[in-house]
């Protein structure tokens, strides 16, 4: 990665300091724009996860299980288990599937249960880039949900711009800017020209003043 994190940490520095401290906590996000991608190619869109090192908001992890699997989730402190009924419910409820994908930023799924997945849950998970994550045999669950629970997602399908939240202004801004740095990392390693392809990157509080980032 081209980029120091010193650089990185001076201008999450900056962007903390043009918001006023407020009645809530503020996210912290980073804003890219990319250039010279042709979207119009699958192969040139980007869905993938990143596990930063500095977890900073539990993300909400379902898992879809029955059996002994379920019950490890849910031993696991997976945020909600469903099993093959509760799937089922879905199949002539598209505005209950719709809240189901809008609250959970992970799924999680036994194997054999994906095609059930497909046909209950496939129309608003899919269009998200929430399709489930098969769960290995014999993985350990609880490591899992532990790491989703850390996970960002890249999702770069129809429009050039990108935004995610990376940590909150009160985080050191060294931590910030280490998450910042592992998912320029990742886009470089996806992106053909790697940074070229990023035209802007730039740090933003959520009642601040964007910041840019010097690649």
């Amino acid at each position: 990665m081209s980029v120091s994190k010193e650089a990185v940490t001076e201008a999450v520095e900056k962007a903390k300091g043009t918001s006023k401290k407020r009645m809530f906590k503020q996210s912290v996000d980073l804003v890219l724009s990319l250039h010279d991608v042709d979207l119009k190619k699958p192969e040139n869109r980007i869905n993938e996860l990143v596990e930063i090192p500095n977890a900073f908001r539990k993300k909400k992890v379902c898992v879809v299980a029955t059996g002994e699997l379920a019950l490890k989730a849910e031993k696991a402190g997976a945020d909600r288990v469903l099993g093959k009924e509760g799937l089922e419910a879905f199949l002539n409820d598209k505005k209950s599937a719709k809240k189901l994908a809008d609250e959970f930023d992970f799924f999680l799924a036994e194997a054999p249960l994906m095609p059930l997945i497909g046909k209950t849950l496939g129309t608003v998970l899919g269009p998200a880039g929430k399709m489930p994550t098969p769960i290995p045999p014999r993985a350990p669950v609880k490591e899992l949900i532990e790491k989703y629970g850390k996970m960002i997602q890249i999702r770069v399908w129809n429009q050039l711009n990108f935004q995610t939240s990376i940590g909150t202004e009160d985080m050191p801004s060294e931590k910030i800017a280490e998450n910042i740095i592992s998912v320029l990392a990742k886009l470089e390693e996806k992106l053909k020209k790697g940074t070229r392809n990023i035209r802007s990157a730039k740090i933003k509080v959520t009642m601040g003043k964007p910041v840019e980032i010097k690649l």
